[in-house]
């Protein structure tokens, strides 16, 4: 029996993007499947082609976010390029589109629109701050939301509000849209019709903030910034090493404390004394809870570290920089990394999280070059060689 085929296998996605919200969207849908093609702008393109040069000359946020994609770059000002646009979209299954606020309904590439041109769309409208409301104009770009939605306020230290590493986000608007295009397909299989999908960025990523708000909204407090330890759990944070490594543990109930405290250190007697023997006390005598720990593993490598705690039922990890995880042993155990072609040559890459045992391994498609694919494109939405060349001479295609 053959192996299944990607779930998204013969299904066609336009998208009108930029940044990394609406990409990294449509790169989950490239992943498992889908033909997606990228509108960009003819004078250089999507911007984060121009974020940085650290991927072998080429901007790692769009690598990282536009594999597997055809790339058509037009003038959508031009009502040539935007007719190019429209003839896409009549063929295609689902639209997504991030522009600016009010730029795709001026195009007539909002989703209702689209909808009710194409009833078997479905047609993604991604925002920053949601179509209405007096945020509905603000610009939006991801450490902006970060501090709107909350996020700084619960990540740092006690002194200091950090934003996250990462683009947070950008990256929960784009889980949002893809899991939202996979539900209104499923609701296309069972009626006939596609339909509207609006997400913004500060709705997700509200909603990622569920704890912290909930613990405010109905405890009255907000939990406090602890930096790598816990607001309510002690010992739980980070802890130097003999080898200048660093080692997370995290002790969640007293019995996992009785357990650190004899096999790792070294004092028994710290199981059933009353400054320690509950998490409560542990908490209150935070200072010197992890005084103690942090003296402990002081005196151990990091390797002979992480087996104690092991060895004790303490649940632990190792403090890793970015270039220790792309050479972390289970990724490499599980082999997780595949290679990717880029215009800069081949470049290695994770398998995206979702696994399909069974089917087809996820499609990790090429990054593609700007305009690589303009003239297929505009052939297969039947234009002649005349046409192309004026479009071309004309600035409208590139």
């Amino acid at each position: 029996m053959d192996g299944l085929p990607l779930p998204l296998a013969g299904l066609t996605v336009v998208a009108v993007e930029q940044a990394v919200a609406a990409p990294f969207a449509t790169r989950q849908l490239a992943d498992l499947g889908a033909r997606v093609v990228k509108v960009e702008r003819i004078d250089g393109g999507d911007f984060a082609r121009g974020y940085d040069t650290a991927a072998r000359g080429l901007a790692s946020h769009f690598v990282w976010c536009n594999r597997g994609k055809e790339s058509i770059a037009l003038d959508l000002k031009d009502p040539r390029g935007l007719d190019v646009v429209r003839r896409l979209i009549a063929d295609a299954d689902v639209f997504v589109q991030n522009l600016a606020h009010g730029a795709a309904a001026r195009l007539g590439l909002d989703a209702a629109t689209l909808c009710a041109a194409h009833p078997r769309l479905v047609a993604v409208d991604i925002s920053g701050y949601g179509a209405e409301g007096p945020y509905a104009d603000k610009r939006a770009y991801d450490m902006l939301v970060q501090c709107e939605a909350g996020l700084v306020s619960v990540t740092g230290t006690p002194e200091q509000p950090v934003k996250a590493g990462i683009p947070a986000a950008d990256i929960a608007a784009a889980m949002y849209a893809f899991s939202g295009v996979l539900a209104a397909l499923v609701r296309r299989g069972t009626t006939g019709r596609g339909g509207p999908v609006e997400v913004s960025m500060l709705d997700a990523l509200a909603e990622w903030m569920g704890h912290p708000l909930h613990h405010t909204i109905h405890g009255g407090t907000p939990p406090a910034r602890t930096g790598l330890a816990h607001a309510v759990i002690a010992p739980y944070d980070a802890y130097a090493t003999a080898d200048g490594g660093r080692v997370l543990l995290s002790v969640q109930n007293d019995r996992e404390w009785r357990r650190l405290a004899e096999q790792v250190v070294g004092r028994p007697d710290l199981g059933m004394d009353p400054a320690y023997a509950t998490n409560a006390a542990r908490v209150t005598n935070r200072k010197s809870t992890d005084a103690l720990v942090a003296a402990a593993l002081g005196e151990l490598a990091t390797d002979e570290a992480l087996a104690r705690l092991e060895g004790a039922g303490i649940a632990c990890a190792r403090l890793r920089d970015l270039r220790e995880l792309a050479e972390h042993p289970q990724l490499a155990a599980r082999e997780r990394w595949r290679e990717v072609g880029t215009p800069a040559g081949p470049l290695r890459a994770l398998l995206p999280p979702i696994t399909l045992p069974g089917g087809s391994e996820a499609r990790m498609g090429d990054v593609p070059a700007l305009g690589e694919h303009t003239e297929a494109l505009l052939r297969a939405v039947g234009m002649t060689d005349d046409e192309i060349a004026a479009l071309r001479q004309d600035g409208v295609a590139a």
